[in-house]
């Protein structure tokens, strides 16, 4: 069998594994009304500081490049409303001596905190086998880093180095993602998840052609992931445990697909990957520093104060269609960070 060949079969074999979007359904008209989308927008200085004196009159919503009224507007600050951490190690895309310097370094973090971290935090794990979470958060540091401690990072080197390894990595990364959404959405408020990896493998880069049913299937699941962040109220942040020197040569893959995508003709793998979902989410990717605990109270500081937006959104015309959030803000200086589109069905009208 070819090279070609082999990864065409591949590939139909890993899409057809790739978990199935379920359809959206559009609203009845007996439905109750949609509250409209609401936004965690953080706001800040380039240097990081936040703005905690804007106004809803700073702020103009364009979605679709079309101006929005918007029908809410508050300062929120942590103790207003619930936020959680999640940390997890990402053993699929890390070697299993860098996995165990992540879990290192996450003790040692912990344990620093000792009995008061600002938050209630849970740590996950994805290996081959899946994702496994911790099912109890909490903010006794110490604590969680014992369960930590006892947690098994295992790999089996000899799959993830074959042909096919990083087809079946990917897939195992979105199964993972999906796991760790479907838990966060039994949890209240805020949630931010601090996805520990140098990145998912780029996987668009290998020679083979997509068909217009595989890329119908990638386009749903980024339909279905994207959603799924959005309802569980999620901001998912990604962090290298290599740093910037180890980071270069692949720092940059992601961001020729950080644009939403509204056509499955457009649809790659690589519009699954960490760091594009969490750009897309709002949140940061960081691979300027191995140092894995400054890199958390970075993203940890997004969830300090932010706010709290909501507008009504324009119509929909057709099942899945992408709407495009920007922010824009009267005050210069300033950088403002929230979910960039979500996705959209008609709402039925009936007599």
């Amino acid at each position: 069998m070819t090279v070609s060949r082999f990864f065409r079969f591949t590939l139909f074999f890993l899409l057809s594994a790739l978990p199935v979007a379920r359809a959206q359904q559009p609203l009845a008209s007996g439905s109750p009304s949609s509250p409209g989308v609401r936004l965690d927008v953080v706001v800040g200085d380039k240097s990081g500081q936040p703005a905690l004196n804007l106004q809803q009159q700073d702020f103009t919503i364009l979605e679709n490049k079309t101006p929005r009224p918007l029908t809410s507007f508050k300062l929120v600050r942590a103790a207003d409303e619930p936020v959680e951490v999640i940390l997890l190690i990402d053993g699929m895309n890390t070697s299993y001596q860098t996995a165990e310097v992540v879990r290192k370094q996450l003790v040692q973090y912990l344990r620093v905190a000792g009995h008061a971290l600002a938050y209630p935090t849970t740590t996950a794990v994805l290996a081959e086998d899946g994702l496994k979470v911790n099912q109890t958060l909490s903010t006794d540091g110490n604590a969680i880093s014992d369960d930590l401690e006892r947690t098994v990072i295992g790999l089996q080197g000899s799959d993830l180095s074959s042909e096919w390894g990083p087809l079946r990595r990917v897939q195992v990364c979105v199964n993972g993602l999906q796991h760790l959404l479907h838990f966060a959405s039994g949890l209240s408020g805020r949630k931010i998840v601090l996805w520990i990896s140098p990145g998912w493998p780029p996987i668009s880069q290998v020679d083979f052609d997509l068909t217009s049913q595989g890329q119908q299937k990638i386009f749903n699941t980024i339909v279905a992931v994207s959603t799924q962040l959005r309802q569980a109220n999620v901001t998912l942040y990604n962090i290298s445990p290599l740093g910037v020197t180890e980071s270069l040569g692949r720092a940059d893959d992601y961001q020729a697909y950080v644009k939403g995508i509204a056509n499955p003709r457009d649809a790659q793998y690589g519009n699954l990957g960490v760091q594009v979902l969490a750009i897309q989410s709002g949140g940061l990717v960081l691979a300027s520093s191995n140092d894995i605990a400054s890199q958390i109270q970075k993203c940890l500081k997004d969830a300090e104060s932010w706010y709290e937006i909501a507008f009504d959104p324009l119509p929909t015309e057709k099942p899945n269609e992408y709407h495009r959030i920007e922010i824009r803000l009267n005050q210069p200086g300033l950088i403002a960070r929230t979910r960039q589109g979500y996705y959209s069905n008609p709402v039925i009208v009936t007599r």
